[in-house]
């Protein structure tokens, strides 16, 4: 084990320096084609992924993937290419092709790189890397207790789609001619399994994982077999309800979906083009006053931690929605220039939102009383343009704050600001699963279409 360990180690520092130094000489190769700036980002990811069907291994699976994506700037025209083969001809290339389809897009002022004294200049660790010591075998044992564990844990299960170990690191680079170069490594591991049952009304399924940055934090084998078998049983019976009015309950998985929306409508990219319906309401009331969210970038083994965006701009901890207003929206250089604005550093996404919330899910069951608890979603039917919100749900329903029976075959329906100023309780009953950390969340009232 410590050997793979030193070996691991020995490979990342290999491919950080390897990268590095050709990051650097893509933007000098850019600059002489006549680029006036120039961005170029490279990685490289080694992972393995095993799964295993009814105590079978159905897939063991190796993966090895580079690539290099250079961006550059001709006096206010861009230009972009990429590439897998790191060969010199490729790479030559590509900086020729990037350079001549620049020439050719029209101009925009907004275009460039962001500013030289928004720039990363403080790395710290944020405790990201912890490769996998786990051997073929290993994980394939590892997947193989999941399933047993999830046969073992009820009668009733009959069927399993499988149980799966995933592990995975990566080295990448971001480089500018700002002179900002820097290099991470990262990893990424997770646990999963999905278990069927089945009754006179038919069949059912559901899954359970686990993702984090390190293999030993994850859940047991044990616990996530455990669990999807869990929630498969207690799917038997489900039916569907009346139509009608209901509170509705998302559980902390499908209110992470909630947040999505808002953040993904706040997105400067949407903003500028108009297709958000929160476009020009910076500062006002979005959600109840009891409501906070903020980024934390830094988070140590944060799913989304990170100490620069993808332009090199410094992140720090920023507040997104401030007692239900909206504090400010999401920017990288270009959509910030478009509208007048300031980059937020979240070129490349948003970094760890933390959602404030309190009470436990029976404390937020109770507060439901009676009405609707929403543990799974299908399909897309959300417009960000006009707020419209309709999909696919099954859950439970709930009486008297306690679960009476499982509910399937229904849609939910509303319109997102009316849901958002519509939320009556946030739990903390987040399960840690995602870079967005919600617990559950409790909407006063929205229509159900079901029997």
């Amino acid at each position: 084990m410590a050997q793979m360990s030193k070996t691991k180690h020995q490979w990342a520092v290999h491919q950080q320096q390897q990268l590095s130094e050709l990051s650097e000489q893509i933007l000098k190769a850019a600059t002489r084609e006549g680029a006036t700036e120039a961005e170029v980002s490279a990685s490289i990811y080694a992972g393995q992924y095993v799964s295993v069907r009814h105590g079978e291994v159905e897939t063991v699976e190796w993966s090895k993937d580079r690539g290099i994506s250079l961006t550059v700037f001709v006096n206010g025209h861009k230009g972009c290419a990429s590439t897998a083969d790191l060969s010199a001809d490729s790479v030559k290339a590509t900086v020729r092709t990037a350079c001549q389809i620049a020439r050719f897009t029209a101009e925009d002022p907004c275009t460039g790189l962001a500013d030289a004294d928004r720039m990363a200049t403080c790395f710290p660790d944020l405790d990201l890397w912890h490769p996998a010591d786990l051997s073929t075998d290993d994980a394939i044992a590892m997947a193989t207790a999941i399933e047993s564990a999830g046969f073992a844990e009820d009668d009733r299960i009959d069927n399993s789609d499988g149980a799966s170990v995933t592990t995975g690191e990566a080295v990448s680079v971001i480089a500018n001619t700002h002179g900002f170069i820097q290099a991470r490594c990262s990893s990424r591991h997770s646990l999963g399994a999905v278990m069927m049952c089945s009754d006179s009304d038919g069949m059912q399924r559901d899954s359970w994982y686990d993702s984090k940055r390190c293999l030993d934090d994850l859940s047991s084998a044990e616990l996530i077999g455990q669990t999807a078998a869990q929630r498969t049983v207690a799917r038997l019976g489900a039916r569907r309800v009346r139509t009608g009015e209901s509170p509705v309950l998302f559980d902390p998985s499908c209110a992470r979906g909630l947040i999505s929306h808002a953040s993904a409508a706040l997105r400067g990219s949407r903003l500028y083009r108009n297709a958000s319906f929160l476009k020009g309401k910076q500062s006002e009331l979005l959600f109840p006053e009891f409501v906070q969210m903020i980024e934390r970038p830094h988070q140590l083994r944060g799913l989304a931690s990170t100490a620069y965006d993808q332009e090199g701009v410094a992140t720090n901890d920023q507040i997104l929605i401030d007692s239900g207003r909206i504090a400010r929206y999401i920017l990288g250089s270009y959509s910030a220039r478009r509208l007048g604005l300031q980059s937020t550093a979240n070129s490349g996404g948003i970094w760890n939102l933390e959602v404030s919330g309190v009470g436990s899910r029976d404390d937020m069951l109770a507060q439901l009383g009676t009405g609707l608890l929403v543990t799974e979603l299908m399909g897309q039917g959300v417009s960000l343009v006009t707020g419209d919100y309709s999909r696919g749900a099954s859950g439970f329903w709930v009486e008297n704050g306690q679960i009476a029976h499982p509910v399937e075959g229904i849609t939910i329906a509303g319109q997102l600001p009316t849901m958002f100023a519509g939320i009556k309780a946030i739990g903390a009953d987040d399960d840690g699963r995602s870079a967005t950390r919600c617990g559950s969340i409790l909407i006063d009232r929205m229509m159900i279409a079901g029997e």
